[in-house]
């Protein structure tokens, strides 16, 4: 297999243009052969510990990384479709190995990689194995303990995701000083962290998203570095310290999970009755980049929910936060209007997902910069913009084009959203792209014949939307 299938697939590693997607390649063999990884998740990881870390902000590797992930894809890589609503990509089961006895036999930079993922481990391997690596993987396994003290002084990336993780040893994380990327993901019965968690003072990429931990440490704040944080589905979560989440001055991703109104006694936890003092715990974040709220869907508090998300997007619109860019809000179905104030930051991207009550967005007019619009099961909208809802904003928008920016729409699972935020005039400079299921396309109700015809050419069929 290495003298002849290797030899020849390794031609087209060989042929790649630079060293840079060269190792882009060779960390996607952290996943396990045939997994669909998230490109988004790539782009974080490359920006923060991998081959693009130069940049400052990750919205300027954007470009560089999709020029990377299109010339894979030409012979290294293979298109995975959406997956849970994100562009995904796969390395085959060969080119898998291959990348693998590459590590191992020629690239002595990056030699130091050890891959156990989707191995079928019930126990940790022993430490010495793996204490010279520098990428780790030893995610979907049943792991259930982490009870040794490895030491990885060169470990810049922990896959532990999608285990059966109960306990790691307070000892664990004590000389493992340079680890730039972890992955705790999907380990449901994973309670709490251990107490040496802040000794990862080097930490820039941390996701915590699917796991049972109750409470974060305020000891955390020692991650000063941290760029990606992710407390996405912490159904568990009880207690978020005040001033924790400030406190990550270079945070530039967040995403999070809002189960509703809490009634904790602790005055200094951020999940006390209510999301005012998360709001506040936002306002400091002034590197913050891309947000991802999900809003828990418990329908005795859909009164409670729906002011505070109202607060929620009043304060986003602060110009302190001017570096805001992408926001997502997964409603969980139960918010019935957005309000907003007009958005003096560069925000250029919404996604609403879940919003099942919702029956149109019209202060999204109030964003200015708006270029991606993202709309996806909000099975009740029949309009994005209101035309009995315009007169309450138009007073802010001062005679300015409708989205002036706007270069693409994406509608999914919106059955009665019949009538676009398109018309005659917008059609004169159109540069749109629109994405949707042509049964929805098929459906839309246009102002005349003729602005359907001009949007025509705009339309990508994607029945495989999310």
């Amino acid at each position: 297999m290495e003298n002849e299938v290797f030899l020849l697939l390794k031609f087209s590693y060989d042929n790649l243009p630079n060293a840079t997607m060269k190792c882009c390649f060779l960390y996607c063999c952290l996943y396990p052969e045939d997994y669909c990884i998230p490109r988004k998740r790539l782009m974080e990881y490359w920006f923060c510990e991998g081959p693009l870390n130069e940049f400052d902000r990750i919205s300027e590797a954007q470009m560089q990384v999709n020029d990377i992930i299109s010339s894979l894809l030409i012979c290294l890589l293979e298109n995975c479709g959406v997956i849970d609503g994100e562009d995904s990509v796969k390395m085959h089961d060969v080119i898998h190995d291959m990348a693998l006895w590459i590590t191992r036999e020629f690239e002595a930079t990056e030699s130091n990689f050890f891959v156990k993922a989707g191995d079928q481990l019930f126990k940790e391997p022993d430490v010495k194995a793996w204490e010279s690596g520098k990428r780790i993987s030893l995610m979907k396994n049943k792991i259930a303990v982490l009870k040794q003290t490895p030491k990885c002084p060169n470990l810049r990336t922990l896959f532990l995701s999608q285990n059966e993780l109960q306990m790691i040893s307070n000892g664990f994380f004590q000389f493992i000083p340079r680890l730039i990327v972890l992955d705790l993901s999907r380990n449901t019965g994973l309670l709490a962290l251990p107490e040496g968690i802040s000794q990862l003072v080097s930490l820039e990429w941390f996701d915590l998203s699917w796991t049972g931990i109750e409470e974060l440490p305020l000891d955390l704040k020692a991650l000063t570095k941290l760029k990606m944080l992710d407390l996405s589905y912490m159904r568990n979560l009880r207690k978020l310290p005040q001033h924790l989440i400030s406190s990550f001055s270079k945070l530039q991703i967040f995403k999070m999970w809002l189960p509703g109104i809490q009634l904790y006694p602790n005055e200094d936890n951020v999940l006390n009755r209510g999301n005012e003092k998360l709001i506040e715990e936002l306002k400091g974040l002034q590197c913050l980049n891309i947000l991802t709220i999900t809003i828990h869907n418990m329908f005795s508090l859909e009164r409670f929910l729906s002011f505070n998300l109202f607060q929620l997007f009043n304060v986003l619109c602060l110009e302190k936060l001017e570096r805001l860019e992408t926001l997502r809000f997964d409603f969980g179905g139960s918010m019935e209007e957005i309000k907003m104030e007009i958005l003096h930051t560069w925000i250029s991207s919404i996604t609403i997902a879940g919003g099942n009550k919702l029956r149109d967005v019209t202060r999204l007019i109030l964003a200015p910069n708006l270029s991606i619009l993202s709309i996806f099961e909000c099975a009740k909208m029949e309009e994005i913009l209101s035309e009995g809802k315009l007169g309450e904003v138009v007073e802010h928008i001062l005679g300015c084009l409708t989205f002036p920016c706007l270069k693409h729409i994406f509608i999914s699972y919106c059955g009665e959203l019949r009538k676009p935020p398109l018309n005659s005039d917008s059609a004169k400079w159109n540069l749109l792209t629109i994405e949707g299921r042509e049964y929805w396309w098929a459906r839309l109700e246009w102002e005349n014949k003729a602005t359907r015809d001009a949007f025509l050419p705009s339309f990508k069929s994607c029945n495989h939307l999310f």
